[in-house]
């Protein structure tokens, strides 16, 4: 937790400075451009990106419980045990 209080702290610094905001700018016009251009495609992608989590984490909160492990020892009565 620590580290990622430190690492939204870092980045609220970081969306301070002119140039970063510029760059974030500039790879965000550049990624709807590409997203427009490959329209059928990219669409697809971001699907797979979004709904892929979301099936894995639904698998596995339904996944079965796996079965006891058996007692090798209860197949054993009480009176068939020899005591020293």
């Amino acid at each position: 937790m620590t580290l990622l209080g430190i690492g939204l702290f870092v980045v609220i610094f970081l969306m301070l400075m002119p140039s970063y905001r510029g760059m974030l700018e500039h790879s965000l016009g550049t990624t709807g451009e590409w997203i427009a251009k490959y329209a059928p495609f990219s669409y697809l992608i971001l699907a797979l990106i979004l709904i892929v989590p979301v099936i894995a984490t639904i698998v596995i909160m339904n996944k079965p419980e796996p079965p006891e492990p058996e007692n090798p020892l209860a197949r054993y009565k009480a009176e068939d045990v020899m005591e020293d």
